[in-house]
């Protein structure tokens, strides 16, 4: 998990009311991220069930998210932070994360696009933005984006609610995008020293497309879609 992501997922919840029980799908800590990879404290006082393919650490509940035992209906928050791209059949995995949502749920999301090929215990899949976007088409509101260089981003990202739409979604989908966007301004700017020196010098001696992905690492954008109407966020 990289920061980033976590920040969005966090973000979520100091934004947005997410409805219990809160699954957890890719839960396992791998080594070197035991306790940083937690994410129930961003979710106090609501069932927080840690899900994943393999028991291990952070993990109450063994589950392939692309073939769940719950029934329909019964999950109020699902959060699938850095997991889809370890997910063979992903389509399906979509499918299922809606079925279990209680209306009104809210599904989080987050997936590498220009990264490395990384096995926890395999690695299949890389969405693009409209890609994520297409596939959140079933909420009735939802917010996408992708953070890094608009032509060949290193994340993308979203937030998704099922029907019907609460009033304010909008809203708050907006103040999001605007926190994470000073999130990651906020983060750029405390850098190392050394760190922003090897980023710039980097600019000087890389080829176009790579100084382009080093100058817009921490650039972000979103689109807004609630019942049809199209909007950028923030």
């Amino acid at each position: 998990m990289r920061d980033h992501n976590k920040a969005f997922c966090r973000l979520v919840a100091d934004n947005f009311e997410c409805p219990g029980p809160v699954y957890e799908f890719g839960s396992y800590q791998v080594e070197g991220q035991l306790d940083y990879a937690d994410l129930r404290s961003m979710f106090p006082g609501r069932e927080y069930v840690g899900c994943d393919m393999r028991p291990g650490p952070g993990v109450d509940r063994v589950e392939d998210v692309s073939a769940m035992t719950l029934a329909d209906e019964t999950a109020g928050t699902v959060l699938c932070i850095e997991t889809f791209e370890h997910v063979f059949e992903v389509r399906r995995a979509f499918d299922e994360v809606f079925r279990v949502l209680k209306p009104g749920g809210l599904f989080v999301i987050t997936s590498p696009l220009n990264f490395r090929i990384h096995g926890y215990p395999d690695d299949y899949w890389r969405m693009t933005p409209n890609c994520l976007r297409r596939m959140m088409t079933p909420y009735a509101a939802r917010l996408t984006g992708y953070q890094g260089y608009h032509k060949f981003p290193h994340s993308v990202m979203a937030l998704g609610v099922k029907g019907p739409s609460p009033s304010g979604f909008a809203r708050k989908a907006d103040e999001l995008a605007l926190a994470y966007r000073a999130w990651l301004r906020k983060t750029e700017e405390s850098l190392p020293l050394t760190e922003k020196v090897r980023r710039g010098l980097s600019r000087v001696y890389r080829s176009k497309g790579e100084r382009y992905q080093v100058s817009d690492y921490y650039s972000a954008d979103f689109t807004l879609d609630v019942e049809g109407q199209l909007a950028n966020a923030g």
